[in-house]
């Protein structure tokens, strides 16, 4: 990304045709959209970039078994339609995950359960089998997308080969499907670098204040720079919110005033992070919890996730922390499934996030409102998106730039069906580094396809940066340096919690008083920033006031875990994708 100094004095100078407020996936993926179409497109963020829902989600890619118990059968189509789109776009971002619902006492697995899995399949292979190949463009073709194999059931022992962790429980047989998984943080900035690539202007810590209006419609936003307090003009001729649950901040008088507009009733998730050597994993699991509902246990990042539960919020959405009445539901859901006896000192991290659910005005459940997308306009011209998921990213941006099209009377079709989202790279092929591992370049290299051959040029330059952050993990201090340099990262929890995911994987570590790995990464941003002694004191303790802030210092208990990670275990092969098309290799920058 350019310089955060360049966007701004850009985003004063130029009169934009769409300005996006938010810098989460929705709003990431309505600018690339615009821009690939034709649009001069400006994107604020009054934050970090993805520092609300986008980076607390559940890391899946999928359709929502769950959606088929209330027969949305429209809303699991359109998320495996796109599932298999961001395979085929961000093969290194968004890889096939496989997934068991496992069954125990000599027991068949549910027969209930067969049928919607006969469901997934059908509506996950049916789009390649109606739709003829269409005209390439960027070098790939609409009979490469990513489609899973038929579910099946497996025995005992392949069961055992994927979750290890059931070993004392002595499953008696499992259904192994498919489903995705990515980096939600990560796959927002490529989105966002791919926007850019095609001429957006993107500033975070850019807040909102209001709208300028020209007769009467909304003609551009107000901005205040939360680093250095100066209020600046974005002009543009159509306005885009994109701030999901803060959606009705942005003129709330209007939104609430004009009929048709529904109500965002915000719904916390709260996941937890267990040791890899606690639980282990090499695929994720479908787990009964109580109430009769079902989370997930996933590998991943060399953790074991677990998640989500599902309640109305109404609290403060600046800083969303875990539930602790959650905390303890998950590993008690977790300890009977797995048969562990894991207490709350053995959590090593646990976050919470808000989704922007739809509601009518009843007073139903979270789990019974719409999670799907709702796009309005109200009187100024302002457009509003929320809702939806991470999955079904792409469709939202498309409806908002489909109605800029259509109100614009042009003719622009969507092209973001079509565009890679970065560059998928074999970690093999970057170039050396002494002191980085073969983790540590399989990680970089999944993190950042063909970009990571900077990371590793850096950390080559200059040995200190070829360090890992946090020991036992993988991530590489020249992170910290190239996300200030490339990718507008300002603070330390920049770096930790969104740049790599070690807050979330280590919290309690990195948050305790003391820890060395923050200060690390203060330095290191440092001598990009300009920042002195002094400086580098302030930014730690922002760092911890952070951490403090967002729930993760004390998540599970009072006594901290050790650091370390379990060495990655040998993955079984997902269905193979199709092969790169030889004939042309789309590039980034």
């Amino acid at each position: 990304m350019i310089a955060r100094a360049d966007a701004l004095a850009a985003l004063e100078a130029e009169r934009f045709d769409v300005v996006v407020i938010g810098g989460g996936i929705t709003g990431a993926g309505v600018a690339l959209d615009a821009a690939s179409r034709g649009y001069s497109v400006a994107l604020v963020e009054r934050a970090d970039y993805a520092s609300g829902t986008s980076s607390r989600s559940s890391k899946l890619v999928h359709g929502g078994l769950r959606y088929l118990q209330s027969f949305d059968l429209g809303l699991v189509r359109e998320a495996l339609v796109e599932r298999a789109i961001m395979v085929r776009l961000a093969p290194h971002l968004v890889k096939p995950l496989p997934m068991l619902v496992t069954a125990f006492d000599g027991k068949r697995p549910d027969r209930i359960m067969g049928v919607a899995l006969n469901m997934y399949d059908v509506m996950a292979s049916e789009r390649l089998r109606r739709r003829p190949e269409r005209r390439f463009r960027f070098g790939y073709r609409a009979s490469e997308d990513w489609s899973p194999d038929r579910h099946r059931i497996i025995d005992a022992a392949e069961v055992l080969e994927h979750l290890p962790a059931l070993a004392s429980r002595e499953p008696t047989s499992a259904y192994l499907f498919y489903d995705c998984q990515t980096d939600d943080v990560r796959l927002t900035m490529t989105v966002l670098g791919e926007a850019e690539r095609f001429g957006a202007v993107c500033a975070n810590r850019c807040e909102v204040s209001g709208l300028i209006e020209e007769g009467g419609r909304a003609a551009g936003v107000r901005c205040v720079d939360r680093v250095s307090g100066r209020t600046l003009d974005v002009r543009a001729t159509s306005v885009v919110n994109a701030t999901g649950v803060w959606a009705d901040r942005i003129r709330p008088e209007e939104i609430h005033a004009e009929a048709e507009v529904p109500q965002i009733r915000p719904s916390r998730g709260t996941h937890i992070v267990l040791s890899g050597e606690d639980v282990p994993l090499r695929s994720g699991a479908v787990v009964p919890a109580g109430g009769g509902r079902n989370i997930f246990a996933l590998p991943w990042l060399g953790r074991t996730l677990v998640g989500t539960t599902d309640k109305n919020y109404s609290g403060p959405l600046d800083h969303v922390g875990p539930d602790p009445e959650d905390i303890s539901y998950l590993l008690e859901s977790s300890n009977a499934f797995f048969g562990t006896e894991l207490a709350p000192a053995d959590v090593l991290g646990a976050y919470g996030g808000v989704r922007p659910l739809v509601s009518t005005g009843d007073t139903k459940r979270s789990v019974d409102i719409s999670r799907k997308a709702e796009l309005f306009e109200t009187s100024s011209g302002l457009i509003t998106i929320t809702g939806g998921k991470l999955t079904t990213w792409r469709r939202m941006a498309k409806q908002v730039v489909d109605r800029l099209v259509l109100r614009d009377g042009l003719e622009a079709p969507c092209r973001t069906e079509d565009i890679p989202l970065g560059l998928p790279v074999e970690a093999g092929s970057l170039p050396d580094a002494p002191g980085v591992d073969e983790q540590s370049r399989e990680l970089m290299a999944d993190r950042y396809g063909h970009a990571a051959g900077e990371v590793l040029d850096l950390a080559a330059q200059e040995p200190a940066f070829a360090r890992r952050i946090v020991p036992g993990l993988p991530d590489l201090l020249a992170e910290a340096r190239l996300a200030a340099r490339r990718e507008q990262a300002l603070t330390v929890g920049d770096v930790l919690l969104r740049r790599t995911r070690l807050g979330l994987l280590d919290s309690r570590a990195l948050a305790k008083a003391g820890a060395e790995a923050p200060r690390v990464v203060a330095a290191a941003l440092a001598d990009e920033l300009g920042w002195d002694h002094t400086r580098i004191e302030r930014e730690v303790t922002a760092w911890h006031e952070e951490a403090e802030a967002e729930g993760i210092a004390d998540a599970g208990g009072d006594t901290a875990p050790p650091v370390g990670v379990s060495p990655p275990s040998d993955e079984i092969a997902p269905p193979a994708l199709p092969p790169e098309p030889e004939w042309e290799q789309a590039s980034t920058r």
